[in-house]
């Protein structure tokens, strides 16, 4: 029980600069979606299709996105192409933003934790690490 509120009131009081930055930086990129967006170029249905008779193919966008641990794809309209692609480039940069956060997150638990062990004992850190220090010997 100690540590579970121990944790919680670490976590608010660590990520409390954070949390707006990041929040205001995620809802300036929606849309926002996880998968890929490709063009691809197929044959279509119709027997007496003068195109695929040609050899050329239809194009069409297709959305490829996990699902339950599992790959899922679905052709995209026309009219979506430009509002997905956006989205799966915004993904990637709150997937960027994220590997950003927990970095972020521990240095600002250390300088709160040194400067809290500072103001407890009057010492800075950097002094309370040179006075645990063995003198050096001259030979």
């Amino acid at each position: 029980m100690y540590v579970i509120i121990y944790t919680y009131n670490m976590a608010t009081k660590t990520d409390s600069f954070l949390r707006p930055a990041a929040a205001a930086k995620t809802l300036a990129l929606w849309p926002a979606l996880k998968g890929s967006l490709a063009l691809v170029r197929k044959p279509c249905v119709r027997p007496a299709c003068r195109a695929c008779a040609r050899g050329d193919k239809h194009p069409a966008y297709l959305l490829s996105f996990t699902h339950n641990g599992r790959r899922k794809t679905m052709y995209v309209p026309a009219g979506l192409v430009a509002l997905l692609r956006r989205g799966v480039q915004n993904g990637r940069r709150i997937e960027q933003l994220l590997y950003r956060v927990g970095p972020q997150l521990i240095r600002e638990h250390r300088k709160n934790t040194q400067t809290d062990k500072a103001g407890k004992t009057g010492v800075t850190p950097s002094q309370s690490r040179a006075s645990n220090r063995k003198p050096k010997s001259k030979n």
